[in-house]
């Protein structure tokens, strides 16, 4: 399995980005895709799991109502929708998979390599 992010950069405050986690190598549909974060000196966080199976996308409470998902089964990528970003949300982003959404990031065995997402004026 080979997961590769990208889509990061530097954007203002109120601004928006959107990450990509290209999947492959996958030998089951029966896959999530979860996006974390992790700041410096902070746990690594989850921030999203989509579900290959049905399409059915989790969003953690602490970025509900500016951060959405999305999945595009022909290019296998998961997106990750990011508005009104404020200086908060600086961290570096990965994409990771298992067979189910969990918010624990030791669940996860397979990561991508992560992107840079930086949130200053």
């Amino acid at each position: 399995v080979q997961l590769v992010e990208s889509g990061g950069g530097l954007v203002q405050p109120g601004g928006s980005l959107t990450l990509s986690c290209a999947a492959s190598g996958f030998t089951s549909e029966n896959y999530v895709i979860g996006w974390f974060r992790q700041a410096p000196g902070q746990e690594r966080e989850g921030v999203s799991c989509t579900s290959n199976y049905d399409g059915a996308t989790y969003i953690a409470d602490s970025v509900k109502g500016r951060f959405t998902a999305s999945r595009d089964n022909v290019k296998n990528t998961v997106y990750l929708h990011m508005n009104n970003l404020n200086p908060g949300d600086t961290a570096v982003y990965y994409c990771a998979t298992r067979s189910r959404c969990a918010w624990s990031s030791i669940l996860f065995r397979s990561w991508g390599q992560g992107t840079q997402v930086t949130v200053s004026s």
